[in-house]
């Protein structure tokens, strides 16, 4: 049974509160850490909630600190959850040999290859473990949460969300790499986790997972962002193919490109406010 989370930090933070939190979790095996917004509004009852999902190299410090979503959030009645981005402390050989792979690179996924199979359960912990916990022990409305990322987060969003329609109620991404098994990055993660088969890595694939589907399972609309000058966008992201995806399911897409924007978190928070809207309307906030 998972134990209770250990509260590491707290900040008061636009009427509401930052928290920084560990605990010992059953499905990685170790101590994991996430972070939580909880606005005002917790005060008349539990709240919905979006889990943001952190890029490479990221952890569950990074968007409560770059994104600027606390004062929207504070406003729109919504709680944030940010998990870290991978197991820490396995010491699994070769796990910090690269920024892509390993550490900080979990890829929001259960690996079935040793050795990181033992640990590296991230979509597991997220949904079978993380959120039940979070909902548990803080008012948090499990009913009504969403979910959104960035880049390998945006990723993760997507194909968390296809994956687990039932759970998560909203779903908007910045940045995805939106077809991991076409690019450099998905074929180095998906390899290392789910082996060489690369029939198994379509279940991780948010295009290959949308293309499967004839009908929206998002009828209410997907938001994703992405900026024109990010280096990342013609070699590892695709959002032309799950545009594409979405158009064969007739799934609603709001597919936002935005010339001189890059792949950074000058970015991100520059939209954050719409996409923070876009989930409180699915989820049925009540702005404060």
């Amino acid at each position: 049974m998972t134990t209770q989370p250990e509260l590491l930090g707290e900040h008061r933070c636009f009427g509401g509160v930052q928290r920084f939190y560990k605990h010992d979790s059953r499905e990685i095996g170790l101590p994991m850490r996430f972070s939580v917004f909880l606005p005002p509004q917790v005060a008349q009852g539990p709240v919905p909630a979006v889990m943001y999902l952190a890029g490479l190299t990221c952890n569950e410090e990074t968007f409560m600190t770059k994104a600027g979503a606390q004062r929207v959030a504070a406003k729109l009645c919504l709680a944030l959850i940010a998990p870290d981005t991978s197991p820490r402390g396995a010491n699994v050989a070769g796990e910090a040999d690269s920024w892509d792979f390993g550490l900080g690179a979990g890829f929001y996924l259960d690996a079935t290859q040793a050795p990181w199979s033992q640990h590296w359960r991230m979509e597991s912990y997220l949904t079978a473990e993380l959120l039940p916990l979070i909902t548990g022990a803080l008012p948090v409305d499990l009913s009504r949460i969403g979910i959104f990322g960035h880049s390998m987060g945006g990723h993760g969003a997507l194909t968390l969300a296809l994956r687990h329609p039932g759970l998560f109620k909203s779903v908007s991404a910045f940045a995805p790499i939106c077809a991991p098994s076409q690019c450099p990055w998905g074929r180095k993660a998906f390899g290392g986790y789910l082996g060489s088969d690369e029939s198994r890595w379509a279940a991780h694939d948010a295009s290959a997972l949308m293309s499967q589907l004839r009908h929206a399972p998002y009828p209410g609309g997907i938001r994703i962002d992405q900026g024109l000058a990010d280096k990342f966008l013609a070699e590892q992201l695709y959002p032309e193919l799950f545009e594409t995806a979405c158009a064969l399911a007739a799934q609603p897409l709001d597919l936002h490109r935005h010339a001189g924007y890059d792949h950074g978190y000058y970015f991100i928070a520059s939209f954050m406010a719409d996409h923070l809207q876009h989930h409180a309307q699915q989820l049925g906030a009540v702005a404060g």
